[in-house]
C-alpha cells in the first residue's frame, strides 16, 4: 500500500513538473464595444500591454465599429487580430489638412490616421477593416480656422490627403494580412521608414485616391487588391534611403475609376509587379516620375513588370522587363526574403541584424560638422573669437571638448552658419549612404523650423537671444538662407528630396509664415514700397539697430536677396508682385551713378590700406545703408554717428567694411527681366 501510494505521489509529481515546463501561452485580451471583452476599446487595451515580451501579446477583438484614433508607441511584438475583416471596423474622419491646424502643428504626422505606429517594431494586424472616413463622410471643400496658415484659414478637401495607416520610423517589420484600408484621399497606406522599414502585406484591400499606398524603404504586398480613385497615381514608392529599397507587388489586382494610373515617384523608387492583373479602365500610363518631384538621380529609373496583363489587352509597358534589373532575376527569385534583403522574412519571422556603415562610408568633413553640430540642432560659427574651419585638424584633446560643449547655446544662422552644414551633410548622404550624414542635416532643419517666430521672422541665434541676437535679422543674408533651406525642403528639391517627409509640411507652413514677414517688413515711404532694413524688432517689426555701425537704415545689399527670394515664388501673388516691383523701382532710384568704389595703399592708416568712392564714368554703385525718410547714403562708424561721406568714418571701418557695392546691378541687368517676362508668360495661360 505504502509503494503505492509513493508511486501515485511520484508520478503526481512528474506531472506538475511537465506543466510547469510547458511554454507559456501568448497572452491575449479581448476587445469588445459591447463590454463582453476585457476593454471597450482598442486603445485601451493596447494601453495595458507592456512595451516589450519575449512572445508574441494578442489583443483579440469582436465584431463591432470602434470609432476610434488608436495609436502604437513603443510597442513591439504585438498582434491585433480581429474576429473577421469586414466585421471589425476601426474608423476615424480626419483629413490631414485639418490635423495639421489643430494637434499636428506641433506633432507633425503624428496622430494624422486612423492607426498610427511608431517606435514599435515587429506589429501584426490581422482580420481588421481600418479606414478615414473623412472624404466619404464630407459633403465638399471647407475652410476651416488654421493658426499654423499665414491668413488664419485653409481649405479643405474632401480629396486631399487622408491616412488610415500612418506608420512612422521605428514601426518596422510591420504584417498585415486579411485587412481593408480605405479613404477617398491620397496617402491611405502610408508606412514611411526610409532607412529601415520593412513591410509585409498579404490578402489586403487598398482603396483610396492619389498615391493611396505610398511605403518608403521595403515593402511587399501579395494577392491585394487596389481600388484606385484619382487619375495620378494609385502607387507611390521612396527609396532614397537606400539603394536595394524596393516595392514588390505579386498576383495583386488594380482596378478604380475610368482612367486611374498605375503609378508615380517624386523621389529614388524601385517598383517589381509581379503577375498583376490591371482593369480595362486603366490609363495608357507607365508608372511615372512626377513632375514637382527631384527625380531619379543617382541610381535611374528602375520599373520592372513580369507576368502583367490588363483586361482588354496589354499596353505596350507592361511587357515584361526585368531582364533589364539588376542582378540576372528570374520571376521566383522575387520573394518576400528576396525583397528585405535577408534582414527579415515575414513568413519564417527570422531577422538579421544589419551591418554597420563600413569606412568607406565616411566624409572626414561631415563627421567634424557632426562633432560641432549642438544638441538644438545649428551649429556655431565659432568657438570664442576663433571661426569654425573644418579643414582643421582636430586633437583627441579638441574632440573631447567638443562633445563636452553640445548643449552650449551659441547656435546661429550668422555668417552661412547651420545653413552651410546642412547643406554639405545632404551632399555627403547622397555620397555615402551613411545615415548619420542625414540624421544631422534633419535635425539642423528642425532647429531652423524650432528657431522661426510665430510672425515667420527669424532670429540671428538660438536660443541665446541677448543684445541684438533676438532681432529678425536679413543682415548679411542669414534669414533668407535659412528660408532657402525650407524651401527647398518644401519642394524636395534635388538633396533636399532626401530628408525625412516629416519635414515637408512644416517646412512648407515656415516659408509661408517667413513670406508674410518680408511683406510686412517692407519699408514704404510716402506711399511707395521700398527696401528692407537689416534687423527689426521682433515684436513691433520695426527697424531696429545692431551693432554700432548698424543703425536703423535701408539696406542696398541685403534687400538684393530678398527680392530674388521673392521672384522665387512659383505663382506669386498681386502683394508678392508688388513688392518686387517696389523694391526695383526703390533700387533703380538711390543708385550712384559714375561712381566705384576702390581699395589703394594708405600706408599713413592703421590698416595700410583705404577704401574711397571715386568718379567711374559708366559705373554705378549702391550705398550699404540708406537713411530713413530721405533714402540718403550714409556712413557709420564705431561712434554711430550718422556721416554722408565715407572719408568722415574711421579707416577701421572703412577698410573692414563695405559701405557701398554693386549688389543690385545683375538683379536690375538680367533676373528682374526674366522674371517679368516669366510672370507675364504664366498671365497669359
Amino acid at each position: 500500500m505504502k509503494t503505492t501510494f509513493l508511486r501515485l505521489l511520484g508520478l503526481a509529481m512528474l506531472l506538475l513538473l511537465g506543466l510547469c515546463l510547458l511554454p507559456a501561452r501568448a497572452q491575449t485580451i479581448t476587445v469588445a464595444a459591447d463590454g463582453s471583452g476585457s476593454f471597450r476599446t482598442i486603445q485601451e487595451a493596447i494601453n495595458s500591454v507592456p512595451e516589450t515580451a519575449a512572445k508574441p501579446r494578442t489583443i483579440f477583438i469582436k465584431n463591432g465599429t470602434y470609432r476610434e484614433k488608436v495609436f502604437i508607441d513603443g510597442k513591439s511584438n504585438l498582434i491585433l487580430k480581429g474576429q473577421s475583416e469586414a466585421g471589425v471596423i476601426l474608423t476615424y474622419p480626419q483629413a490631414r489638412d485639418e490635423w495639421s491646424c489643430g494637434p499636428g502643428a506641433m506633432a507633425g504626422d503624428w496622430g494624422v490616421a486612423t492607426l498610427n505606429l511608431r517606435n514599435s517594431p515587429d506589429i501584426t494586424l490581422e482580420n481588421l477593416s481600418v479606414i478615414n472616413s473623412y472624404g466619404f463622410d464630407a459633403t465638399g471643400e471647407v475652410t476651416i480656422d488654421c493658426p499654423t496658415a499665414p491668413t488664419g484659414k485653409k481649405t479643405v478637401s474632401k480629396t486631399g490627403h487622408q491616412m488610415a495607416l500612418r506608420a512612422l520610423p521605428g514601426a518596422t517589420r510591420l504584417i498585415a494580412r486579411h485587412c481593408t484600408f480605405r479613404a477617398l484621399g491620397g496617402d491611405t497606406v502610408s508606412p514611411w521608414d526610409t532607412e529601415a522599414g520593412a513591410y509585409y502585406f498579404k490578402d489586403c484591400t487598398m482603396e483610396g485616391g492619389v498615391d493611396f499606398y505610398c511605403p518608403r524603404g521595403w515593402a511587399y504586398a501579395e494577392n491585394c487588391r487596389f481600388i484606385c480613385h484619382s487619375k495620378e497615381a494609385a502607387i507611390w514608392h521612396d527609396g532614397s534611403g537606400n539603394r536595394d529599397s524596393k516595392t514588390v507587388l505579386r498576383h495583386c489586382t488594380f482596378s478604380g475609376d475610368d482612367g486611374f494610373k498605375l503609378g508615380r515617384f517624386h523621389r529614388e523608387a524601385q517598383f517589381y509587379l509581379v503577375d498583376c492583373q490591371f482593369a480595362a479602365n486603366m490609363a495608357d500610363a507607365d508608372i511615372y516620375h512626377a513632375v514637382s518631384g527631384p527625380g531619379a538621380k543617382l541610381w535611374g529609373r528602375r520599373v520592372y513588370y513580369v507576368g502583367c496583363h490588363r483586361q482588354g489587352g496589354d499596353y505596350a509597358w507592361m511587357q515584361d522587363n526585368l531582364s533589364a534589373a539588376e542582378g540576372a532575376l528570374k520571376p521566383k527569385d522575387l520573394t518576400a526574403a528576396w525583397t528585405f534583403g535577408g534582414r527579415w522574412n515575414p513568413l519564417t519571422g527570422a531577422v538579421r541584424a544589419t551591418q554597420p556603415v563600413a569606412a568607406a562610408q565616411v566624409d572626414t568633413t561631415a563627421d567634424k560638422m557632426l562633432l560641432y553640430q549642438r544638441a538644438v540642432g545649428g551649429w556655431p560659427k565659432a568657438l570664442g573669437e576663433v571661426k569654425v574651419n573644418y579643414a582643421a585638424r582636430i586633437s583627441a584633446g579638441a574632440r573631447a571638448g567638443l562633445l563636452d560643449s553640445k548643449n552650449l547655446n551659441d547656435a546661429t544662422i550668422d555668417n552661412d552658419a547651420t545653413t552651410r552644414e546642412i547643406h554639405y551633410l545632404l551632399k555627403a548622404f547622397q555620397q555615402t549612404n551613411n545615415p548619420a550624414y542625414r540624421t544631422g542635416a534633419e535635425n539642423g532643419i528642425r532647429y531652423l523650423l524650432k528657431m522661426q517666430y510665430a510672425n515667420g521672422g527669424f532670429p540671428q541665434f538660438y536660443p541665446d537671444l541677448s543684445a541684438y541676437r533676438h532681432e529678425i535679422t536679413y543682415n548679411d543674408d542669414a534669414m533668407i538662407r535659412a528660408l532657402t533651406v525650407l524651401r527647398r525642403v518644401a519642394r524636395q528639391q534635388e538633396r533636399y528630396a532626401l530628408v525625412s517627409p516629416d519635414l515637408v509640411a512644416p517646412a512648407k507652413e515656415a516659408v509661408a509664415r517667413g513670406v508674410a514677414c518680408i511683406l510686412k517688413t517692407q519699408v514704404v515711404q510716402h506711399g511707395q514700397p521700398t527696401a528692407w532694413c537689416a534687423q527689426y524688432d521682433e515684436v513691433s517689426l520695426l527697424p531696429a539697430k545692431a551693432r554700432a555701425f548698424e543703425l536703423p537704415s535701408l539696406s542696398g545689399e541685403e534687400s538684393v536677396g530678398i527680392v530674388r527670394f521673392l521672384m522665387d515664388i512659383e505663382q506669386p501673388t498681386a502683394t508678392e508682385k508688388a513688392a518686387i516691383e517696389g523694391a526695383v523701382r526703390w533700387f533703380e532710384k538711390v543708385k550712384m551713378p559714375n561712381l566705384a568704389l576702390k581699395e589703394i595703399a594708405a600706408p599713413q592708416e592703421p590698416k595700410g590700406r583705404d577704401r574711397v568712392i571715386v568718379p567711374a564714368p559708366g559705373a554705378v554703385l549702391w550705398a550699404r545703408f540708406y537713411e530713413l525718410g530721405t533714402d540718403r547714403p550714409i556712413y557709420v562708424g564705431r561712434d554711430s554717428q550718422v556721416h554722408y561721406q565715407l572719408t568722415e568714418i574711421e579707416n577701421e571701418r572703412r577698410a573692414g567694411y563695405l559701405y557701398a557695392g554693386t549688389w543690385p546691378a545683375e538683379l536690375l541687368a538680367q533676373e528682374y527681366p526674366a522674371w517679368q517676362k516669366r510672370v507675364a508668360g504664366e498671365a497669359r495661360k
